[in-house]
């Protein structure tokens, strides 16, 4: 059964903590004395109003979510966040097209980090501060404020939390998932006022280091620069870049076990963080290996190139230093397939997530042993415990589905006439959240030359991709809507 006064309260509740967002970005705009005063007042009535009218229609006894409203609640409020939090740029008149608003946003929420924009610059400072903020917004989950913020809902906003988790398994760090939501964001704000504080040391401008750290720790890749950290040319921006994408990479519930906790072992303990960690290191060697080949940059400037190409890539974050599209086209293999394995589940990264390809690799390798050993019951292990036959076989139709949905977007990109490089690279980078694609959209070229069709189906692309498909997809299923 679908409870529609309760998805309607927490859409409702949710479009108020929108609100208290945007005013947020209203006072960054008074403290500049931006004139679009009246962008900032027309958005934010028309989203109170909204918020107001769902909480109306919501009022009653209801109280239980079950699974099914999980997944609405989930779907709807990233598809209404995203159309309210676009009003800005169009009453700003900063992006008067209501296509290039709704994509900017999306790929602001959906931590995606593509951008229509040609001259980033020449946005008012508190829309550069709004687009970051939409990344720190998306980065944990829009759903994930209300549980870790307003847990009125008992125990069934585990439906709403298990809706947006990204990764197979999601684990808790208390019994109360309201707890282990405000852990996790505890985590999140303090890495972020860290990663802050580092990047003013390091010279940045205070706006800048804010905006920027909103966008590393959630994965983001919005900058307020065209030339994103390049624009810096600081090599110690550079290395703090680095390692907040990494640490956004990691699954938080893991970052809270070690910093809070002081439970270092659980990170050698890890397969996924082992993983993880291993593909980074293996991708940075065999890249800056490539550089050197290739190339004469010296050997600081390719490590420090191929280091945080890669992190930036496997954290699906999308920041650059350098235009990887001037590389031998061999690396380029290498950002494709960082493109798809992702970094740590439960974390604010998009693609696939390590420990899907880890599972992967294994279920394959004990194939190959059953092969020989027919009889023999060789368990799939990740972290010292076995992975149930249904998680396999989950991931199994996850990496199918992830599969098929880039497929269709290179037919649906190629049909309205890109190039193959472009409609692929395009359609692996909304699917898989990561910002710069390949060929003429790769990091140093802007999306606003697609098409407005596009540009939809890319948006779409993003959405399902950030919420793994399920939750989406699940919603165009007759057999979702069935009573029983």
């Amino acid at each position: 059964m679908i409870h529609f006064k309760i998805i309607s309260r927490i859409i409702g509740l949710l479009l108020l903590i929108e609100a208290l967002f945007m005013a947020g970005a209203f006072g960054v705009s008074l403290y500049y004395q931006e004139n679009i005063t009246s962008a900032y007042l027309y958005t934010l009535a028309a989203t109170v109003a909204a918020g107001a009218l769902f909480l109306y229609f919501g009022r009653g006894k209801e109280r239980n979510i079950s699974r099914k409203d999980g997944y609405i609640v989930v779907s709807l409020c990233w598809i209404i966040f995203s159309i309210f939090g676009s009003m800005l740029y169009i009453f700003s008149g900063s992006i008067p097209s209501v296509t290039n608003a709704f994509f900017e946003t999306m790929s602001g929420f959906s931590t995606t980090g593509a951008t229509i924009l040609d001259n980033i610059e020449s946005l008012p400072s508190s829309l550069l501060f709004w687009r970051a903020m939409t990344h720190w917004i998306g980065g944990l989950g829009i759903v994930f404020f209300t549980v870790a913020i307003l847990p009125i809902f008992g125990m069934g906003d585990i439906h709403l939390f298990a809706a947006e988790a990204t990764g197979p398994i999601h684990g808790k760090l208390h019994p109360r998932i309201s707890v282990t939501a405000r852990w996790i964001l505890t985590i999140y704000i303090s890495l972020t006022i860290i990663n802050a504080l580092c990047l003013k040391l390091a010279g940045m401008g205070i706006l800048d280091s804010v905006c920027h750290a909103m966008s590393t720790l959630a994965t983001g890749g919005f900058s307020n620069k065209q030339a994103s950290i390049e624009a810096y040319h600081s090599p110690a921006i550079e290395y703090i870049t680095v390692l907040f994408m990494f640490l956004g990479g990691t699954n938080f519930s893991l970052l809270y076990l070690t910093i809070f906790k002081g439970k270092f072992a659980e990170l050698f303990r890890d397969s996924e963080f082992k993983c993880y960690a291993n593909i980074t290191i293996v991708a940075t060697i065999a890249i800056m290996a490539g550089l050197l080949l290739t190339s004469s940059p010296g050997i600081e400037k390719a490590f420090r190139d191929s280091l945080f190409q890669t992190v930036s890539t496997v954290t699906t974050t999308g920041f650059c230093t350098t235009d990887y599209m001037g590389w031998h086209p061999l690396l380029w293999l290498i950002i494709s397939f960082l493109m798809y394995t992702g970094a740590c589940s439960g974390s604010t990264t998009g693609a696939m997530k390590c420990v899907r390809v880890a599972i992967l690799g294994r279920v394959m390798m004990n194939e190959f042993k059953r092969i020989v050993h027919p009889n023999a019951i060789i368990p799939v292990r990740m972290s010292r415990k076995i992975i149930s036959s249904p998680v396999q076989s989950a991931i199994l139709a996850f990496t199918v589905l992830y599969i098929g949905v880039v497929m269709v977007g290179v037919f649906v990109n190629m049909a309205f006439g890109l190039e193959f490089m472009e409609a692929y690279g395009l359609s692996v980078s909304c699917t898989g959240n990561i910002g710069p694609a390949l060929g003429s959209y790769g990091p140093a070229f802007s999306m606003n030359a697609l098409p407005d069709v596009l540009k939809w189906f890319a948006s779409f692309q993003m959405l399902v991709g950030r919420l793994e498909f399920f939750a989406v997809l699940l919603l165009l299923t007759p057999i979702f809507w069935k009573r029983k």
